[in-house]
Parts: structure tokens; C-alpha cells; sequence
């Protein structure tokens, strides 16, 4: 049964409320299915009577978050709502405020899965975080968004990034240039995320203050690493003895996450993934959480799930993933 319901909206928040052209409003209306007209201060939801009712609570919610001086894109009013719809008890401000990460000024990062906000409040709540699963789920970028978020608070001194470089070996000597250069291709894509959630100038200013280091897992050996948050990416690429000596480098006040892809190993036949070893013998220690994500998690392209499917299919379960480890 269609029904009309009318939002009467302050006056002084109005125009954030319906967004630009009225786009918070025809972002709304693709999520929610209902119609929504705005005349002055009042806006009326027309349509089936839940999503009426579900479209106006939205309303009156986006009118809360306004009226705290909370600053929304549309694209992220729209993720949200989507979520907001998909989770009953779920309300916009826990995943536009409480869920959220502000990595740098004006920039926040949104969970777009229910296991992405799992994954964000381990990071929050346990000193070392494995996060475990494939391509495209998100695993680094929030990861990188924390320790920036973190840095901004004042809650670490400085950040370090780490991947084991070519192979877990880390056999550099064969590639042409000094170690810097050797080591910068592997390095790289965690440059791009410091970039693209800090921005260039951000991203330099941390390097120059050496809040931000960015070096091969070999360079960890020895180190005992206080209030830093540090993030070892690519690490189904370790070995049991790598993994151990990285966890070990952590020191008081320090945060670690561990990120990969254990269907991604690219050891040696016969060498087992540090990863996959260290989800298994360390799920359950207290301070240590382990989350798991799927291809259902992938936020790229739509091909990229179809993608992991399809390999998944071919694989037939006999991939190298955890083999041996």
C-alpha cells in the first residue's frame, strides 16, 4: 500500500540536508526506492509504507548528523544508507562517525562491509590485527587510514610500513641500483596509499618529519619498534621464521597489523606461509584478532569478484593457498 509521509526539516539545515541539486535527496531515493520532494522546509516520502518509514528515519537521522556540524559527501550518505537498510540496528551516524577513520583533514574512510567494520574495530580494540583474505578487500587501505588517523591523534609516534621485497628471501642483489632503488618498486603500492589517503603534501611532510618510514621486512631484524603502528603488508609472502620476527619486533605502545592474501603465496614449493601458520597458532591469544575476509568483501571493479570466483572454481580447492603451511 503506497502512503505519504512529511519531514519537516530545520530551517537552518535544509540545504546540506538535501545536498547540492537536491542529490542527498536522489541518493536517497535510488536506496530507499521511495520518492522524495522537498517544498521549503518539508519533504515528503511517497511509496510502500516500510520504505517510507525506513526513508524518513534516514531523513531525520542526516538532519541530526547536520545539525553536529558533521560534513557528508553524497556518495558516502548513499554507502551508508545502503548499509543502514541492510543491518537492522544499524544507524548512520555508527557508520559515518563511530565507524569511520579521518586519515587526514577532511578525509574520512568508510567501512563498505559488515566484515570491513569488523576488521576496523579489531584495529581499534587489539594491539595486533591479522587481516586475512584477497585482492581488493580493503585490508591495506584501512589499515594505512588507521595508522594516519592514529598519527593525527597523537597516539603513535611514527608509522612504519614493511612488505617482504621480491621474494621472502628478499634476494635484492641481482636487480640493478642501490638498495633504495632495488627496493622501491615492492614498496610502492604502500606510497600510493599514503598518498591517496594523506595527499602528496601530507604524505612528504610525514616523510621529511620521519613520522613515516617505509622499508623491506629485512630491515626489521633487530629492531624493537615503540609507539609506532606498524603494518606489514603482502604477508602470506613470509616464512614461519619472518613472521616470528616481525611479531617480535613490537615494543610497548605499538600496534601492529598484519595483511594478506593466503591464496596469493608465492614462496617456494614446500616453504609454508608465515601467515597462514601464525592465523592458526595465534587465533584466540588475547590481544591478537583475526579477521577473515571474502570475495564478497571486494570494494574495485565488479570483475574483480568474478575474477577471485573463477580462479576459485579452476582451483578446485588444490590452489597453494595454505599448502604445507
Amino acid at each position: 500500500m503506497s502512503v505519504a509521509r512529511r519531514v519537516e526539516l530545520d530551517g537552518d539545515r535544509v540545504l546540506p540536508v538535501l545536498g547540492v541539486h537536491d542529490a542527498n535527496l536522489k541518493a536517497l531515493e535510488r536506496v530507499t526506492g521511495v520518492e522524495l520532494s522537498a517544498r521549503g522546509q518539508v519533504v515528503t516520502a511517497r511509496g510502500e509504507e516500510q520504505a517510507v518509514e525506513q526513508a524518513s528515519a534516514l531523513l531525520t537521522e542526516l538532519e541530526e548528523l547536520v545539525g553536529s556540524g558533521i560534513k557528508l559527501r553524497t556518495q558516502d550518505l548513499a554507502l551508508a544508507a545502503g548499509q543502514v537498510l541492510e543491518q537492522p540496528g544499524l544507524r548512520l551516524k555508527d557508520v559515518l562517525v563511530d565507524q569511520a577513520i579521518q586519515p587526514g583533514e577532511g578525509r574520512r574512510v568508510l567501512a563498505r562491509t559488515s566484515t570491513q567494520r569488523a576488521y576496523i574495530e579489531a584495529v581499534r580494540s587489539h594491539d595486533i590485527v591479522l587481516g586475512i583474505g584477497p585482492a581488493g578487500t580493503g585490508k591495506t587501505c584501512l589499515a594505512v587510514a588507521a595508522a594516519l588517523a592514529a598519527y593525527r591523534a597523537r597516539r603513535c609516534r611514527r608509522i612504519l610500513l614493511t612488505r617482504p621485497a621480491v621474494e621472502a628471501g628478499e634476494r635484492l642483489g641481482f636487480l640493478p641500483g642501490d638498495m633504495v632503488e632495488k627496493v622501491d618498486p615492492y614498496l610502492r603500492p604502500l606510497h600510493d596509499a599514503i598518498r591517496d589517503l594523506a595527499g602528496e603534501e601530507q604524505g612528504g611532510a610525514l616523510l621529511e618529519r620521519g613520522g613515516l618510514e617505509v622499508a623491506p621486512l629485512a630491515f626489521m631484524r633487530g629492531r624493537t619498534l615503540a609507539d609506532s603502528f606498524i603494518i606489514l603488508d603482502e604477508a602470506q609472502n613470509t616464512t614461519p621464521d619472518q613472521m616470528k620476527m616481525f611479531l617480535t619486533r613490537m615494543g610497548m605502545g605499538s600496534r601492529m597489523v598484519v595483511t594478506g592474501d593466503i591464496t596469493q603465496v608465492d614462496l617456494p614449493s614446500g616453504v609454508p606461509s608465515g601467515l597462514a601458520q601464525a592465523a592458526r597458532i595465534l587465533s584466540g591469544v588475547e590481544g591478537i584478532g583475526v579477521i577473515h575476509f571474502s570475495d564478497k568483501d571486494v570494494v574495485r571493479h565488479r570483475l574483480v569478484q568474478d575474477i577471485i570466483k573463477a580462479y576459485e572454481r579452476a582451483s578446485n580447492g588444490n590452489g597453494r593457498g595454505e599448502g604445507g603451511s
